[in-house]
C-alpha cells in the first residue's frame, strides 16, 4: 500500500511540476504589487472630482495628478537595474520577498500620511521597493521553466498585472466608499484603498517567504535589504532633491517629471561607467537595446490607460465615477486573456520554426490601429460607453499578448547569467515611458479639455515601438528546448547554478 501511494505521489508530481506552482506564487505576487500601483490613478481622479485632499482647488489638477503618478514610477524606474543586479548576487528569491514586505508596508503607510509632500515621498518609496520585484522575477521564470514554455510561464504570471489593476480600477469606488462609512471625515475616504490593498499586499509576501524558504532555507534577507535600502535612499534622495528643487524654480509639473527622466539617463550612464564587466554586453546588445526603446511607449500606454482609463471614460462618455470605472476595466481585465494567450502563442511560433517576433510586430501593429480608432471616438464626444469597452478590450488584449512575447525574445538573446540586469535595464529604460506618460497626459487634458489628444500621442508611441521591434533580430536557436534547471546558491555568493536535473 505505501508502495502504491508512494508511486501515486510521485505520478502527481510528474502531473504538476514544481515551476507551475512558482508561477502562481508569482502570479499572486504581481496581483498585489500592481493594485498597489494602480490604485493611485482611480484615487487621484476622485480627488479630483469631489474637489479634496491634496487635489482642491488646484489650478491644473490633472497635470499634479499625473505627476504623483509619475514620481511613483520615478522610484520604481531607479531599482530596476540595482534590483536585477542585487539578485543575481543574493538570489531572485531574496529580492521578490523583500520587494512584496516593502511594498505592503509603504502602500499602509500611504494611506496614514497627511500632506502632499509627505505623500508623494510615502509613493517614490514604494515605487523604490516595488521596483526590485519585475527583473528577479523574470529571471527567476527563465531559470526555473523549460525553454519550451519560457513564454507561457511569463505571460502566466504577468497576468496578475492585469488582475491587479483590474481589481483597483474596479473596487477602487467601493473601498472608498467603505473609507467614508469608516473615517469621521469624509475627506480621508480615500485612504481606505490603500490601507486595505497594502495589507494584502504583506500577507502574500509573508506567503511567498514561506514557499521560498522550503525551497532555499537561509536565504540572506538582512544583507540583500541594507544593500537595496543604500540604493534607495540615494534614489530617494535624487527624485525628491529635484521635485524640491523645481518647484523653487516655477517648474511645471510635466517639466519637473521630464527632469526625473533626465534622472534614470544618468543613472545609466553611471551604471555602464561603473559595472561594464556586468552589464556592458545588456547595453552594449544592439537588440536588446532595441527591445528596450520600443518598451518606452510599452510602459507609456500601459501607465496612460491603467492611470487615467478612469477619468477618459468618465470624460467621454458622462458617465459617473463608479460606471467609469467599471468600464474602464475592460482595459485591465483584457491582461487576463492576453498575457497567457501570448505566451502560449509564442511558444507554438517557436516550435512551429516561426519565431516570436512576427508576432510581437503584429500584435502591436493591430494595437496602434484599434488605439487610433480608440481615439476617434473620444474626440468626436457622447461616446457609447460599450464601444469604448470593446475597444479598450481589443486594443488591450493585444497589447498584454505582446508583452511576454517580448520578454521571452530578451531572454533568448540575454546571457543567462546577466538575465537579471538585462530585466533590470529593460525596466529601467521603459519607465521613462511610465513616469511622463501620466504627466504629459495631464497636461494635455488640462491644456485641451478633453483625452483625445493624449490618446493619439500614445498611438503614435505604439507606433514607433512597431517599427523598433521590426528591426530586432531574433536570438538563433531560441527554439530549442532544454530542461528546467534546478537552481542552488554559489557557495558565498548567492549567486544560482543550473544543474541537468529537472525541479
Amino acid at each position: 500500500m505505501c508502495l502504491i501511494f508512494t508511486g501515486y505521489l510521485a505520478g502527481m508530481r510528474r502531473a504538476w511540476p514544481a515551476y507551475r506552482t512558482l508561477w502562481i506564487f508569482l502570479l499572486l505576487g504581481w496581483t498585489v504589487s500592481a493594485a498597489d500601483r494602480a490604485l493611485t490613478g482611480p484615487v487621484v481622479t476622485w480627488m479630483i472630482e469631489n474637489d479634496v485632499g491634496f487635489l482642491a482647488n488646484v489650478d491644473k489638477p490633472y497635470a499634479l495628478g499625473g505627476l504623483i503618478g509619475g514620481l511613483f514610477f520615478a522610484g520604481y524606474m531607479l531599482t530596476q537595474f540595482p534590483g536585477g543586479y542585487l539578485g543575481d548576487k543574493y538570489g531572485h528569491r531574496t529580492i521578490i520577498v523583500i520587494s512584496l514586505i516593502w511594498a505592503g508596508i509603504a502602500t499602509m503607510i500611504s494611506g496614514v500620511i497627511t500632506g502632499l509632500v509627505a505623500f508623494i515621498a510615502v509613493r517614490v518609496i514604494t515605487g523604490l521597493g516595488e521596483g526590485a520585484f519585475y527583473s528577479n522575477d523574470r529571471s527567476l521564470i527563465a531559470q526555473e521553466t523549460p525553454l519550451e514554455k519560457r513564454s507561457l510561464g511569463m505571460g502566466v504570471v504577468i497576468t496578475g498585472l492585469a488582475l491587479g489593476i483590474t481589481i483597483a480600477t474596479v473596487f477602487a469606488p467601493n473601498l472608498i466608499a467603505l473609507g467614508g462609512d469608516v473615517f469621521a471625515d469624509g475627506d480621508d475616504a480615500w485612504r481606505m484603498p490603500f490601507l486595505v490593498l497594502g495589507a494584502a499586499t504583506l500577507v502574500v509576501g509573508i506567503a511567498v517567504a514561506a514557499y521560498f524558504r522550503r525551497q532555499e532555507p537561509g536565504l540572506p534577507y538582512a544583507k540583500a535589504t541594507l544593500h537595496l535600502l543604500a540604493y534607495s535612499a540615494v534614489g530617494l534622495a535624487a527624485v525628491m532633491g529635484i521635485y524640491f528643487l523645481g518647484n523653487a524654480a516655477g517648474l511645471s509639473d510635466l517639466w519637473i517629471a521630464v527632469l526625473e527622466v533626465g534622472l534614470a539617463l544618468c543613472l545609466v550612464a553611471f551604471v555602464f561607467s561603473r559595472r561594464q564587466s556586468e552589464v556592458g554586453a545588456v547595453l552594449k546588445n544592439r537588440d536588446l537595446v532595441l527591445i528596450n526603446l520600443a518598451f518606452i511607449a510599452v510602459l507609456w500606454n500601459l501607465w496612460f490607460f491603467s492611470f487615467w482609463s478612469v477619468s477618459i471614460v468618465a470624460d467621454a462618455a458622462g458617465s459617473s465615477f463608479g460606471r467609469s470605472a467599471m468600464i474602464a476595466a475592460f482595459n485591465a481585465g483584457a491582461g487576463i486573456l492576453g498575457f497567457p494567450t501570448g505566451g502560449w502563442l509564442s511558444d507554438l511560433a517557436v516550435r512551429r520554426g516561426i519565431g516570436r517576433k512576427p508576432l510581437v510586430v503584429g500584435f502591436t501593429a493591430l494595437q496602434c490601429v484599434l488605439t487610433i480608432a480608440f481615439g476617434f471616438v473620444v474626440a468626436a464626444g457622447a461616446a457609447n460607453v460599450w464601444l469604448m469597452a470593446a475597444l479598450l478590450f481589443s486594443a488591450s488584449t493585444f497589447f498584454n499578448a505582446m508583452q511576454p512575447i517580448a520578454q521571452a525574445m530578451l531572454a533568448d538573446i540575454a546571457d543567462p547569467a546577466h538575465h537579471g540586469a538585462a530585466f533590470g535595464m529593460n525596466n529601467l529604460i521603459g519607465e521613462i515611458g511610465a513616469v511622463l506618460s501620466p504627466a504629459v497626459s495631464g497636461a494635455l487634458r488640462d491644456a485641451t479639455g478633453g483625452w483625445s489628444a493624449a490618446v493619439f500621442v500614445d498611438a503614435a508611441l505604439i507606433g514607433g515601438a512597431v517599427i523598433l521591434f521590426l528591426l530586432v533580430r531574433e536570438a538563433s536557436g531560441s527554439g530549442e528546448a532544454r530542461p528546467a534547471g534546478r537552481f542552488s546558491r554559489r557557495a558565498g555568493s548567492g549567486r544560482t547554478t543550473a544543474s541537468s536535473s529537472t525541479t
